[in-house]
């Protein structure tokens, strides 16, 4: 604890953001009365969006609300001395086509890979002295079936199966990830020409129909199906079937015994980093880390960025086309476009003028699905946590399943499901879901010296409470303490290691981040809320209703996770409308 106290004194002085903006204050520039694009929120995908424009020679402003860039993949220092990635923490989805083009690794961004990935300890009766079990996966197949093998001998010859099934199904839907969505309306209705240009749109679904193949019945229900009827096809041991099917849940209020489930899962599944498929990862300095090499990609290029600039409209013409924003201070700015990277219902119920949106239009957008179960804590602490099933060594060095994702109350799916039935009765989950990450695991830099930051994502939390009661302190320091005592069983002396902690209920993460519900995806990733569907159906292309007005967010096609390719797709789709105007 004394290391740690001496790094306290050492980091209260400077924020983590100050050398980002003495970095960008002279590329920034002054605002001017016009650009030619506009985008709304410096997001992650807002800043790739801005990042590609300019590459292509589009004058770009980007107007961000907060003090400091990234949205939810933002590095924050709430307590002095630890760098929290406040929202979002880990990475893997991130295009790599974004990641060579924007050059990123030149602009700093520096990533840490985890091997092993998934840590799941089990609440056991000790036995004398006797260990508790736990399953450790990583990317080394036989030490994978070594350990499904404690649970599962049948399991443990399943997996790599299992494993090759999934990854080709990822594989298929990759394509679809980095274009807007198949326009079937122009390809059925539209004239000739319309036809023709629509062709090009269908090229990567008869890419995703070669690779799957004759087994698209057998793909058709993992999208379908609720995640725990395809996982029960594949295993039976709960353990490793629990652990599975919290990607098919993470940030969405469903059950792995709903339908749907199984595409969430998919989600977090199709990623990669440096050429390693389904590899996940830590940004060395946070999540905010990224948004700064995006950044710096874009202002190298000339875009400029604004901080503390909120938008307060989008300016239309008497002829029904957008002309620019109105900040909130009253300044107008023009532009030929303006790309939206807040959610759709703050875009089009909030800053459009409603005169200019059809009235099914806006009734959809209101009707979107933002259910969100999660509630992030970000704790400091003064020491590693000791787990029960995989004890600490006597110097407290970091061990392999401390860099992991450490799946809490994830031994069986029934878990899981009870956790979800408390939250639609009103209720936080009573033996909540926790994800549990100690990123300083593999990066020192975001805590003192002998200290730790941990992240710790959370659900079932709905965003209002049975009987229509709002969180409050009070009710938030509850919930906190309880998933605190659930990480206590697993690993005795947690709750006194603990130094601060930052609790962002549904609502927090709403206010803060513009999360609508708390929903980390924007609304929810919904087979009826996908592609073709995403936001609502016919407006799938990034463009609105209303001419020249965009959406480039993760409320946008392919969805949420730190991905950027709405940002990158919608860049692209302003670029051939700007040069056919």
């Amino acid at each position: 604890m004394a290391a740690c106290g001496r790094g306290l004194s050492r980091a209260m002085g400077a924020s983590p953001f100050s050398a980002w903006r003495q970095a960008h204050s002279d590329t920034r520039g002054h605002l001017k009365p016009e650009y030619d694009a506009v985008v709304i929120g410096a997001g992650h995908n807002g800043l790739v969006a801005a990042a590609y424009l300019q590459r292509l020679g589009v004058n770009t402003a980007v107007f961000e609300r907060r003090h400091v860039i990234g949205g939810a993949a933002v590095t924050e220092e709430i307590i002095p001395g630890f760098k929290f990635s406040r929202a979002s923490y880990l990475l893997s989805l991130l295009r790599p086509q974004i990641y060579t083009e924007l050059e990123l690794k030149k602009h700093g961004l520096r990533l840490h890979l985890r091997n092993p990935h998934s840590f799941t300890p089990m609440l056991e009766e000790n036995a004398g002295s006797k260990v508790p079990r736990s399953l450790l996966l990583g990317t080394d197949m036989a030490e994978n079936q070594k350990q499904i093998a404690q649970f599962s001998r049948k399991d443990a010859e399943a997996f790599p199966k299992y494993e090759a099934f999934m990854s080709r199904l990822a594989l298929a839907i990759d394509p679809l990830l980095d274009a807007a969505p198949a326009d079937v309306e122009a390809f059925w209705r539209g004239s000739l020409l319309q036809r023709l240009k629509s062709l090009s749109t269908l090229k990567p679904l008869l890419q995703a129909g070669r690779i799957v193949g004759a087994r698209l019945p057998q793909y058709y229900q993992v999208l379908t199906a609720p995640i725990a009827k395809v996982l029960d096809q594949w295993f039976e041991s709960e353990p490793l079937k629990a652990t599975l099917a919290t990607d098919g849940v993470i940030g969405a209020m469903t059950s792995p015994r709903i339908p749907g489930s199984g595409y969430v899962l998919l989600h977090h599944v199709m990623g990669g980093l440096e050429g390693m498929q389904g590899a996940w990862g830590y940004v060395q300095g946070g999540m905010g880390a990224l948004s700064d090499a995006i950044a710096s990609s874009a202002t190298e290029h000339g875009a400029s960025i604004f901080t503390e600039k909120t938008v307060a409209k989008v300016q239309v013409s008497h002829g029904g086309r957008v002309q620019g924003v109105v900040l909130q201070d009253g300044s107008e700015v023009r532009s030929r476009v303006v790309l939206s990277n807040a959610s759709p219902q703050t875009t089009f119920l909030k800053l459009t003028p409603q005169e200019w949106l059809p009235e099914e239009f806006v009734q959809r957008i209101s009707q979107l699905d933002i259910q969100s179960p999660a509630t992030k804590i970000n704790v400091a602490v003064n020491r590693l946590p000791d787990f029960l099933a995989a004890p600490n060594t006597p110097g407290g060095q970091p061990l392999p399943h401390h860099q992991c994702t450490i799946h809490l109350n994830c031994e069986d799916t029934l878990l899981l499901h009870r956790a979800y039935e408390d939250a639609m009765d009103g209720l936080p989950s009573h033996r909540p879901i926790i994800e549990l990450c100690i990123p300083s695991s593999l990066d020192p830099t975001l805590a003192p010296p002998g200290c730790h930051v941990i992240s710790l994502f959370t659900q079932y939390t709905p965003y209002t409470l049975a009987g229509g009661k709002a969180w409050d302190e009070l009710e938030r320091n509850a919930y906190a303490d309880r998933v605190f005592d659930c990480i206590e069983a697993y690993a005795p002396g947690f709750k006194d290691s603990v130094v601060g902690r930052d609790v962002l209920t549904p609502p927090d993460l709403e206010r803060i981040f513009g999360l609508p519900g708390g929903n980390v995806f924007h609304c929810a990733m919904a087979l009826d809320q996908l592609y073709f569907a995403r936001p609502v159906p016919l407006h799938s292309s990034y463009r609105s209703p209303l001419q020249g007005l965009y959406l480039c967010g993760s409320g946008a096609h392919p969805g949420g996770g730190v991905m950027g390719a709405a940002g990158r797709n919608a860049a692209h789709v302003v670029f051939r409308d700007l040069r056919s105007m």
